[in-house]
């Protein structure tokens, strides 16, 4: 699966644009990685322990992502997004979105 956050992918053509496809998880912050990273917050700099919970509430929405555009038939997905919200106090929504299309080698 080819994945760009450009609107086009160099060396290859859409021949079909299938639909949007999105990836979503919501993830919450455990006592010990808080701890950790209240520590580390008060050190300054990186904040690893908020550093691994976002690469993998990312890395799980980007999965669904594939999943939902290879259920959908495509082979690719174009303008590839990320966003984020905070649902409540420690709980929060990672939404991986792009538009899910059949590319072939130009």
């Amino acid at each position: 699966m080819l994945i760009v956050t450009t609107n086009d992918i160099p060396g290859h053509r859409v021949i079909q644009t299938v639909g949007l496809a999105r990836g979503i998880t919501v993830r919450s912050r455990n006592l010990v990685a808080d701890a950790i990273g209240g520590i580390q917050s008060m050190l300054g700099g990186r904040v690893e322990a908020y550093v691994k919970l976002a690469e993998a509430s990312r890395a799980e929405a980007l999965e669904h992502l594939v999943q939902q555009a290879r259920e959908m038939g495509a082979n690719a997905v174009v303008a590839m997004r990320y966003e984020s919200n905070e649902i409540m106090e420690g709980v929060t929504e990672v939404l991986a979105y792009g538009t899910a299309v059949i590319v072939e080698p130009a």
